[in-house]
């Protein structure tokens, strides 16, 4: 029995958009590496935005950026429902300008070469061959380059996203880094927040004995890691930043850290906030308590960063289905994973999401030495365009 990847293909149009793909391979790595040299930080993706939106309008689509800083086009289908296909702008790190890809054979190097620069060129590629193959949908399909996925973005780009198009939204998929072994249908949990200690600081030499901010931390971190951390359901915590002192030799008067915990259970997650607040009270306390100076004034503050909503796809969820669909069509073989993506916010509000990577292979996620290599990239691509057709429908 044909599977409905197969009977796609039997549309010329769709066949078209495959052949597309299939001839513009260095085409795609070629917008990769021109989008990943333009510099995204989180809260600084406007160039890298425009610049998407004007690759979407020399294929034709009437493309915009939204209020929030969204790369959006459309293409129109008969109903007035959405399959909405993302990819994230922003990059984890702020990179270093200029940013420079280093390429040898297909595999390329430079901070958010992968993550997200395979997505973006991946989400830019689907919707090319849309245009290119004047493919109609049934449904409204949605395509957006949107802002704030990564570190303190909190989902703002989703969040818009699904302000906009409220029960409009059919379903959602991600693209988000590479390979096509993974299926994130389980958006993990996660707060981050950061926790700063305050002291009067002094002279090192003249003021020996007052309360020390950077010492206080130090205490927090070490009773921060003692935390046992429950495997069922897992939580993971990360102090991934710190910064604090004005000198050598001045006694520190303000000192931080940045925090990130991620589980699958909420409630777990805010046990652990509650003992990592305790741990930086008690911290703040024994600097104070062994201050021999005057001056023994010290306190902890905590700010919130964001919040991610967890979410599951169901089993039996016709979107994932189309993902089996093609996967069995392609020959891959996909398990089911739990990350935190895009898709974490429409899942938490029971629109069927996921995300899915973008083809070939990536690896020093979120360093400065990020790679990713494109061999095997287009077999990736198709893999999107037959999932986003098989929820979308054709016209007629």
């Amino acid at each position: 029995m044909d599977s409905r990847a197969q009977e796609l293909l039997r549309s010329p149009r769709v066949a078209e958009a495959i052949r597309w793909l299939r001839s513009h391979e260095a085409w795609i790595t070629r917008q990769q590496i021109r989008l990943t040299q333009i510099p995204a930080p989180p809260f600084g993706e406007e160039r890298r935005a425009r610049a998407f939106r004007a690759l979407l309008k020399q294929a034709g689509y009437r493309a915009e950026l939204d209020e929030t800083g969204n790369a959006i086009a459309e293409a129109p289908g008969e109903t007035e429902k959405i399959v909405l296909l993302s990819a994230h702008l922003d990059t984890a790190i702020r990179p270093p300008e200029p940013v420079r890809v280093r390429r040898e054979g297909t595999r390329l190097e430079a901070p958010g070469i992968c993550d997200n620069g395979a997505g973006l060129a991946a989400l830019l590629a689907v919707a090319v061959a849309f245009r290119a193959a004047r493919i109609e949908p049934r449904l409204r399909v949605v395509f957006a380059a949107n802002v704030g996925e990564e570190g303190e973005g909190n989902l703002r780009g989703m969040r818009a996203l699904a302000a906009r198009y409220g029960d409009r939204l059919d379903s959602v998929i991600a693209i988000d880094g590479a390979s096509t072994t993974h299926i994130v249908t389980t958006g993990l949990a996660s707060r981050r927040f950061e926790v700063v200690m305050r002291g009067p600081g002094g002279h090192s030499w003249a003021d020996a004995g007052a309360p020390s901010a950077i010492h206080a931390m130090g205490r927090a971190i070490a009773r921060i890691l003692a935390i046992s951390l429950p495997q069922k359901p897992r939580v993971t915590l990360n102090v991934g930043a710190m910064e604090g002192g004005e000198a050598v030799n001045a006694i520190a008067a303000r000192a931080s850290i940045k925090l990130d915990l991620r589980s699958e259970s909420e409630s777990a997650l805010a046990d652990l906030e509650n003992e990592i607040r305790w741990a930086c009270e008690r911290a703040a306390a024994d600097e104070r308590e062994n201050a021999t100076g005057a001056a023994k004034s010290l306190s902890a503050e905590f700010r919130a960063l964001g919040s991610r909503p967890a979410g599951r796809l169901a089993a039996d969820s016709p979107l994932l289905a189309a993902v089996r669909d093609a996967d069995r069509f392609m020959g891959f073989q996909a398990q089911c994973h739990a990350a935190s993506t895009d898709a974490n916010l429409p899942l938490s509000l029971q629109i069927p999401a996921l995300a899915l990577g973008a083809g070939g292979k990536g690896g020093r996620v979120h360093t400065n030495a990020e790679w990713y290599d494109a061999a095997g990239r287009v077999a990736g691509v198709e893999r999107i365009l037959l999932v986003v057709l098989l929820a979308a429908g054709l016209a007629g």
